[in-house]
C-alpha cells in the first residue's frame, strides 16, 4: 500500500464476524485498491461478485480470494444464504459495496443491512477516498432494523466521500 502511496485510516474492529460495506465503488481500481488493502493487513474476507467473473483461471483466482458467485439477473434469497453462512461458522468478514455496482444506477440497495440484521453482526462503514488516497474504516454501526433511518446514517457518512470517478458516484441525496 505505501509503494502504490496508499495509507490507512481508522482500524478494522478485532471482532469474529462483521460486515464490512465499502463505498463509494466507482472503478474498477476499487478492487485492486481493495485486494492490496486485505493483503497489507493480512485478513481473509469473503465478497460477492457477478458470476460472469468465477469462470477458468480467473475465476479460482476470485474464490480464493473468499469471491461468491451471484447472479443478480433473479431473486433466489442471496440474502438468507449469506446470513446461513454467517450462523455456521465461528468467523466471518463479508465485503461488499452497498451500490452493487461501480456504474451510476439507483443509489445504494439495502442488502447489507439486511444481512447484518439477520445474522445479528454489525457493519464497518469503509471507503475509497481517491484524491486523498486512503482507504478508510469509519464507525462500527448495528443496524436497528428500520432500514430507512439505517440507510439515512449510512449515506450521512459516506456523503463527503470520493471516489476516482464523481460521476459514477450513485449516492442519493
Amino acid at each position: 500500500m505505501r509503494l502504490a502511496g496508499w495509507r490507512f485510516n481508522g482500524e478494522l474492529p478485532d471482532l469474529p464476524k462483521f460486515v464490512i460495506a465499502v463505498a463509494p465503488h466507482t472503478s474498477n481500481w476499487d478492487f485492486v485498491i481493495g485486494v492490496m488493502a486485505l493483503w497489507s493487513l493480512d485478513i481473509k474476507i469473503s465478497f460477492i461478485g457477478k458470476h460472469t467473473l468465477f469462470h477458468g483461471l480467473f475465476g479460482r483466482w476470485l474464490r480464493s480470494l473468499g469471491g461468491i458467485p451471484a447472479d443478480r439477473t433473479q431473486a433466489h434469497g442471496l440474502v438468507g444464504e449469506v446470513v446461513s453462512a454467517f450462523n455456521a461458522t465461528d468467523r466471518m468478514i463479508l465485503a461488499l459495496s452497498p451500490e452493487g455496482t461501480r456504474a451510476a444506477g439507483k443509489g445504494f440497495k439495502t442488502g447489507f443491512l439486511h444481512i447484518a440484521l439477520g445474522a445479528n453482526v454489525p457493519i464497518v462503514l469503509a471507503y475509497f477516498d481517491f484524491p486523498h488516497r486512503q482507504v478508510g474504516f469509519g464507525p462500527l454501526f448495528m443496524p436497528s432494523g428500520d432500514i430507512e433511518h439505517d440507510m439515512k446514517a449510512v449515506l450521512d457518512f459516506y456523503r463527503p466521500m470520493r471516489g476516482k470517478y464523481l460521476k459514477h458516484w450513485q449516492q442519493t441525496p
